[in-house]
């Protein structure tokens, strides 16, 4: 689903503020300040060196309601996001199956795809990928770099499956990706997978209610209670 990572070019960009600097600076003073600049120049780019991996704290969540469990190292490819790829899109995604099953096909390499997050019907969040990388969940280049993927369990043609307790639970989710990054909570940066170009499916479906969710996300990110009814009742 996912493509290979894009080559880095920032450490051009970098040659070119340096040799800027030196000319206005001169002498001594142009070696030290591009010695800096080519410093943190390094810094910032040390992690795309082949071989080298930025360290990462097994079974860390982004979000705090989240439990851990690692999708496939096939599913997903590493970055550094929001550093090397901004963020500024959430996918709704629905599995068309069960919460274990998703769960399961994400952890097969074989697969070849997977979200960042699985929201149950009964409200339980598991992550499967740190948002810092880049998962293979929509099926575009593009979008998957700039994205945060969360499926939900359930299919597309049963409304019953579209429960309080997962509106709620993904709207909580969703509120806090778009505070750490800056998102607007919209139309235009919350979309369904089916509005990636390019792709093929048609999640999360007809019985998905934008509205209702957009509210709640925005209800969960000003911190006021839900006016929703909450314990799973089904819709």
């Amino acid at each position: 689903m996912g493509a290979r990572s894009r080559s880095a070019s920032g450490s051009r960009d970098g040659d070119r503020r340096i040799g800027r600097r030196a000319l206005i600076v001169g002498g001594a003073a142009a070696a030290a300040g591009a010695a800096v600049l080519a410093r943190d120049e390094l810094g910032r780019l040390w992690w795309r060196v082949p071989g080298v991996e930025k360290p990462r704290t097994p079974g860390e969540v982004d979000y705090a309601g989240a439990r851990w469990v690692a999708a496939s190292e096939a599913n997903w490819r590493r970055a550094d996001r929001p550093d090397d790829f901004g963020i500024d899109i959430v996918v709704v995604h629905v599995t068309q199956g069960s919460f274990a099953s998703a769960v399961k096909a994400f952890q097969d390499p074989g697969h070849q795809a997977a979200t960042h997050y699985i929201v149950g019907q009964d409200g339980r969040v598991t992550q499967m990928i740190r948002e810092l990388d880049v998962a293979y969940h929509a099926g575009n280049r593009d979008y998957n770099e700039r994205s945060v993927g969360i499926e939900h369990e359930g299919f597309v043609d049963r409304p019953e499956d579209l429960t309080d307790a997962m509106y709620e639970a993904s709207a909580r989710l969703t509120a806090g990706i778009c505070a750490r990054y800056g998102i607007p909570v919209d139309r235009e940066h919350i979309i369904g997978h089916v509005e990636v170009p390019g792709t093929d499916h048609t999640d999360p479906g007809p019985h998905w209610d934008w509205d209702r969710y957009l509210a709640l996300v925005r209800r969960a990110a000003t911190g006021e209670p839900s006016r929703e009814p909450t314990g799973g009742t089904r819709v």
